[in-house]
C-alpha cells in the first residue's frame, strides 16, 4: 500500500515561492507506470490539478500554472517536490500529493497540507 505525506511551510508571503515535499512509502517513485501528482483545493472551491512527475522523471503541468510551477524528485529519498513561484493570496489552498496509474488515476492520496499566502 503506497502512502504519501506532504510537508512544508504553512504560511508563505506574497511574491515568494511555495515549496512542498511529498514523502512516499510502500512503493518506489520509479515504479513503471506510476505518476506522482500535486493537486490543490482553494477554500470553497473544487480540486485543481497542478501537475505530475512520471516514473521516468518527465513532468507535465496544468497550462494555467505552468509558468510558475516546477515538480522535481529525489529518487534516493523516494520523494517528490512542488515549487510554485510568485504566489498570491489566490494560491491559498489545501495542497495534496497523489499517485496512480493511467488506469487507476490518483488512487493514493496524502492527507493534505494547508498553505496560506499572506503578509
Amino acid at each position: 500500500q503506497v502512502q504519501l505525506q506532504e510537508s512544508g511551510p504553512g504560511l508563505v508571503k506574497p511574491s515568494q515561492t511555495l515549496s512542498l515535499t511529498c514523502a512516499v512509502s510502500g512503493g518506489s517513485i520509479t515504479t513503471n507506470g506510476y505518476y506522482w501528482s500535486w493537486i490543490r483545493q482553494p477554500p470553497g472551491k473544487g480540486l485543481e490539478w497542478i501537475g505530475y512527475i512520471a516514473y521516468d522523471g518527465i513532468s507535465y503541468y496544468s497550462p494555467s500554472l505552468k509558468s510558475r510551477t516546477s515538480i522535481s524528485r529525489d529518487t534516493s529519498a523516494n520523494q517528490f517536490s512542488l515549487q510554485l513561484t510568485s504566489v498570491t493570496p489566490e494560491d491559498t489552498a489545501v495542497y495534496y500529493c497523489a499517485s496512480g496509474t493511467p488506469v487507476a488515476c490518483n488512487i493514493y492520496w496524502g492527507q493534505g497540507t494547508q498553505v496560506t499566502v499572506s503578509s
